[in-house]
């Protein structure tokens, strides 16, 4: 039982420690770089101040109170307290004097002071600190009256006392700064590998040197080897499909002629509507395999984006509409064919399904966000995966007054928001009550790798 509630309280602080800790990596290199200078300098200054403030200060207030002494006696045994004073470098006088002990709070070597005056002399009454820095004032219980001595503070403590103090401070600093220095330079080749990586995820090309150490160069070169290899089997599987395209449509061409010459009859009017079918697989193969390989990204202005792909599917008898937009344009480096065939996509799923299609623009936070809605019967929760999922026809019976699609439109969506760094989700449109295809692209500050988001 004990075990069990010792490790639930461990669990309780590592979660603490962590949400105090830095994410990044810059964050915790350099906190694993302050925090053991810190510590040996705290070890170090706290010995310091026990030996010096403490050891040393308590011998020299002994050295004096033999002085003290002498001077007690010699008072009490009525010679020349003045005379004898002077000799020993003390000023004296009778009458009252301090009648508390008054110390600074951070005097650390004054409580010392005070500390060996009182276990060396019994009849000390109290020591003043506070009245004069530079002086310590002490009243003494002594016959025939009270007397009153002080000597220079010089006397009892150690001179420039704070010099090694500051000189710890000031080594800490240059240690620290020398080794911020050295972190950076380590640091920076991560964090343009990291940049150019999170660049090409996004569909970006930025250059990039392997640099700094060993591993780190050892996984820049690995990092462009891969990215040569994923971009040149883009190249040759865009290749490929033109061939296949080009090769497929030559004998359709031929076929559809041939059936154009041919009597018109039911036959013939079938295996032209399966010619119309195989163009359109064709079409939808080469739209999910990527064909957006090709298309280099620009600034485009995301709300007359959306205003454009309405207008065009207005123009076609679509009953499409907008939504909600920003009050401000905002300006995004995409690839704008790209993202307005992922739309129509979404567009033409959601007519495909219910009579109407809804498309709003959003800027949450660091995030864009299209919303597609229609009020069709839309997609059970746990079917959301497989709709994304290539050639998904979910259910037949959900469209039963058009022609079913291959299975592509979403794919193809969600191929493309991720090629942008993005995501596609699916929920239920709760104004509409279909079903809701949402794009989330993120934005970021780095301009080389996604751009800023700048309002037109």
């Amino acid at each position: 039982m004990r075990n069990t509630r010792f490790v639930r309280r461990a669990r309780v602080a590592i979660r603490k420690i962590r949400r105090v800790v830095p994410e990044s990596l810059y964050g915790r290199a350099a906190l694993i770089l302050v925090v053991p200078i810190v510590a040996v300098q705290l070890v170090v200054s706290i010995s310091f101040v026990q030996r010096i403030y403490e050891g040393v200060t308590s011998q020299m207030t002994q050295n004096i109170v033999v002085e003290i002494d002498l001077l007690v006696d010699s008072y009490q045994n009525g010679n020349n307290l003045a005379h004898n004073a002077e000799l020993l470098r003390i000023g004296s006088a009778v009458g009252n004097g301090p009648s508390q002990d008054r110390v600074s709070y951070f005097d650390i070597s004054g409580k010392s002071i005070i500390r060996t005056l009182r276990e060396s002399l019994p009849e000390m009454i109290a020591v003043d600190l506070v009245a004069d820095p530079d002086w310590v004032h002490l009243s003494l219980d002594t016959q025939p009256k009270t007397l009153n001595l002080s000597f220079p503070r010089k006397r009892v403590t150690a001179a420039r006392r704070h010099q090694l103090l500051v000189l710890i401070f000031f080594t800490t600093l240059l240690v620290t700064s020398v080794a911020y220095l050295f972190l950076r330079n380590q640091l920076r080749p991560i964090r343009k590998l990291a940049q150019a990586a999170e660049a090409f995820g996004r569909g970006h090309h930025r250059e990039y040197r392997p640099g700094g150490s060993i591993e780190v160069r050892a996984a820049g070169e690995t990092f462009l080897n891969m990215r040569a290899r994923i971009e040149q089997h883009r190249e040759q599987r865009t290749m490929m499909l033109s061939g296949v395209s080009h090769d497929l449509r030559t004998p359709l061409t031929r076929l559809r002629l041939a059936l154009s010459m041919s009597d018109d009859n039911e036959d013939s009017r079938d295996m032209i509507a399966d010619l119309n079918e195989m163009e359109r697989l064709i079409d939808s193969f080469l739209d999910f395999a990527g064909a957006e390989v090709t298309e280099q990204p620009e600034e485009t202005d995301l709300s007359k984006l959306v205003q454009d792909i309405v207008e065009k599917s207005t123009r076609s008898g679509a009953a499409v509409s907008i939504g909600q937009l920003p009050t401000e344009h905002p300006v995004m480096v995409i690839r704008k064919f790209a993202i307005e065939r992922a739309l129509e996509n979404l567009i033409g799923n959601a007519l495909r399904y219910g009579k109407c299609a809804v498309i709003s623009l959003e800027v949450v936070d660091t995030m864009i966000r299209f919303s597609v809605e229609d009020d069709g019967p839309g997609i059970p929760p746990e079917l959301h995966q497989e709709a994304l999922k290539p050639f998904s026809r979910l259910d037949p019976s959900r469209n039963q007054d058009k022609g079913g699609g291959v299975g592509l439109g979403l794919p193809i969506a969600l191929d493309i928001a991720l090629s942008h760094g993005g995501t596609l989700s699916l929920k239920e449109s709760k104004e509409f009550g279909g079903l809701c295809a949402v794009i989330q692209l993120p934005v970021a500050t780095d301009s080389a790798t996604r751009g800023q988001l700048p309002l037109a």
